[in-house]
């Protein structure tokens, strides 16, 4: 397995997508500090009213498992009234190939 491909394995892509509010930035970005998963990009866009964000996150030094993140995610995502999935980069790149 090549350094590129064992990297893509602890790093995640995070998509939020939902009517634009105050706080969504701040709620996801805290649940990933508080667990060590450190943003390596970020991008966010406000269109109309819906807010969209989409991260690459390196999970390497997590405190939790991929699945327990994914499950707070999950948590914020009902209490926040947005879309919020995770998924491996792997997984990302394997399902979104030219």
């Amino acid at each position: 397995m090549s350094i590129q491909d064992q990297d893509a394995q602890n790093r995640a892509i995070i998509t939020v997508l939902g009517s634009d509010r105050s706080g969504i930035v701040a709620a996801v970005t805290g649940v990933l500090a508080q667990h060590d998963a450190n943003i390596l990009d970020i991008s966010q866009t406000i269109l109309q009213g819906i807010f969209t964000m989409t991260m690459l996150v390196d999970l390497k030094s997590a405190t939790v498992a991929f699945a327990e993140l994914q499950s707070q995610l999950n948590s914020l995502s009902e209490k926040l009234g947005v879309q919020i999935t995770m998924q491996r980069e792997e997984v990302f790149r394997y399902m979104y190939r030219l």
